[in-house]
């Protein structure tokens, strides 16, 4: 990066940083002053703290690539969000302000028992410090790419800078530093979009590059065909999304904590009204930036793979280094028609001719298929010579366009939209990670302590799953992609926690015994399915939160 790169990337964090380090100077004196400051937050607040606390870095890293691989599919994860935001406001969201909670699972201990309450609490805590370790690794991915660290150590550089951050200043902290982040994030997303566009032929407009896009499969926005083994369609969003939203934002305290600091109940339920009308025309937009990519890669050399770390030791490599030129000279050949036959759709396009069309359509499909294969040869080539990394390269589709087309000021300013969404998601995850340690694992064990003690408590426990939370990150390289993988791992165990809440919520006559055994079964059954079956991962959600209200209820009819 350059001087000014450096600059505007150092001069936009340390505000960040250091505007909610003094506008909460005073904060933390108390418990509920430390985890949900003060219960005094704004519907406007809490609804982009909200935003930012899902919107991390892994988002704007990871979606842009994953569209540009699979097109916009992905929305339809999306589509059971505004539904789940209605019912979350109608139902869960006056009870925990009536009952002062601190932690969405503290009211489990009143309606059921401690045992339901502790269980929980640490599938909650399993998923959540699983999930601050993958929101640590994106934003390393991206500067060990930019200035060539170790990864590893990068990590660790990232994680102690983020725990210090939220040791320091509890949930007020978090929310007015996200804010701001929000701001540079969607900064960020609008320059980058315009750029893409700018960037293309001039005789290339935005309606000729979704046309391209949109004859290359890429604006697949919604498909009704029924597949259980199928990630994206309308009725896993419609379903298995409306589930997933609704344990995420419904009883995952990274969430809940941010709705309990609203001031009263209805600033709370207007914050999450305002991330149910806003969430799927941003992740719309963030999408969109990877079809863009697509079609601007049609025009612009791309690399024969993304993943330039890979790359450059495999390209070293006296025994795979060979092969791996005579590829990029072939995938050097195939860009110039690839970018000809792109051309001609284009002129095609613009006149409407149907026969031109699809002439142009079959070459350039044909083109795009030997292209393809040209890199699942390079990605083969690429895990032979270096096994322990995993080559596939959809998480560094939208870094690369940024390092090598954006001009001077503006890398900076995308690096630190990534960094900025990590710290905004992870200091909100470490936050809950630390309430529900010491509210729902520590107090219950050691009642009667001042609060002082308790604030102390908060912030060793955020060290200690930022320690726990970094370790993790050092071995996200070996997973998929990283948006998926986040997803996958939430789904994993949320089905079995709304399954408990639902039952808590709906069904006032089971008691503790027959729920803990059911979420017992049922995470069991989620854990079967995942290792044994290849049922889109979504769907989880539904089964889990199934198992245990069809043993609850099955419970109560035969007794």
């Amino acid at each position: 990066m350059s001087a000014l790169d450096w600059l505007i990337l150092g001069g936009t964090l340390l505000f960040i940083v250091g505007y909610g380090t003094w506008r909460t100077r005073r904060a933390g004196a108390s418990l509920d002053d430390y985890l949900l400051g003060g219960r005094s937050a704004s519907w406007w607040a809490v609804g982009l703290s909200i935003m930012a606390t899902q919107a991390s870095a892994i988002t704007f890293i990871s979606t842009p690539g994953q569209a540009y691989d699979d097109g916009m599919r992905f929305i339809q994860f999306y589509l059971g969000l505004p539904v789940a935001m209605v019912l979350i406001a109608v139902f869960a969201v006056p009870i925990y302000h009536r009952l002062q909670v601190y932690t969405a699972y503290e009211y489990l201990e009143g309606r059921f028992d401690r045992r339901t309450r502790t269980f929980t609490a640490l599938l909650f805590l399993v998923q959540r410090g699983l999930s601050n370790g993958l929101s640590l690794y994106a934003p390393a991915l991206v500067l060990s790419a930019i200035l060539g660290w170790n990864i590893h150590l990068t990590v660790w550089l990232i994680g102690g800078l983020m725990i210090a951050y939220t040791v320091s200043g509890g949930t007020k902290a978090v929310a007015v530093t996200q804010q701001a982040q929000v701001a540079v994030i969607f900064t960020g997303m609008v320059v980058s979009g315009y750029l893409l566009v700018h960037y293309l032929p001039a005789n290339v407009g935005f309606t000729d590059a979704m046309r391209v896009a949109g004859s290359q499969g890429k604006l697949n926005l919604i498909d009704f065909h029924f597949d259980p083994n199928d990630r994206y369609n309308f009725w896993s969003g419609i379903t298995g999304g409306l589930f997933l939203a609704l344990s995420y934002f419904g009883t995952d305290q990274s969430q809940v904590q941010r709705y309990l600091a609203g001031r009263d109940l209805t600033e709370s339920r207007l914050g999450l009204l305002m991330n149910g009308l806003l969430k799927i025309p941003m992740q719309f937009g963030i999408l969109l930036l990877g079809v863009l990519l697509f079609v601007f890669y049609q025009f612009n050399p791309a690399p024969l793979t993304f993943n330039r770390p890979v790359y450059l030791e495999v390209a070293h490599s006296e025994q795979y280094g060979p092969q791996l030129r005579g590829l990029e000279r072939t995938h050097a050949t195939l860009f110039k028609a690839r970018a000809q036959a792109t051309g001609a759709l284009v002129t095609a396009l613009k006149t409407d001719d149907e026969s031109a069309i699809a002439a142009a359509q079959t070459h350039l499909q044909t083109v795009q298929a030997a292209n393809a294969g040209l890199r699942q040869q390079a990605q083969k080539l690429m895990k032979q010579a270096v096994p322990s990394v995993e080559a596939k390269d959809t998480d560094y589709v939208f870094l690369t366009f940024v390092l090598n087309y954006l001009p001077q000021g503006l890398v900076g300013l995308l690096v630190a939209v990534v960094l900025s969404a990590a710290m905004g998601s992870a200091a909100a995850g470490l936050n809950a990670l630390s309430s529900t340690t010491v509210v729902d694992l520590y107090r219950p064990r050691r009642p009667g302590r001042t609060e002082a003690h308790y604030v102390a408590a908060s912030r060793w426990a955020a060290v200690g799953w930022g320690v726990l939370g970094i370790a993790f990150a050092t071995f996200a390289a070996r997973l998929e992609n990283l948006i998926q993988a986040v997803n996958i791992l939430g789904s994993f165990f949320y089905g079995t926690i709304l399954g408990i809440f639902m039952v808590a919520f709906f069904m006032k006559s089971i008691g503790g015994r027959t729920v803990f055994w059911a979420a017992v079964v049922a995470q069991t059954v989620v854990a079967a399915l995942f290792f044994a079956t290849d049922i889109g991962y979504l769907w989880f959600n539904i089964i889990g939160c199934a198992v245990v209200v069809a043993g609850c209820a099955f419970r109560r009819a035969i007794s």
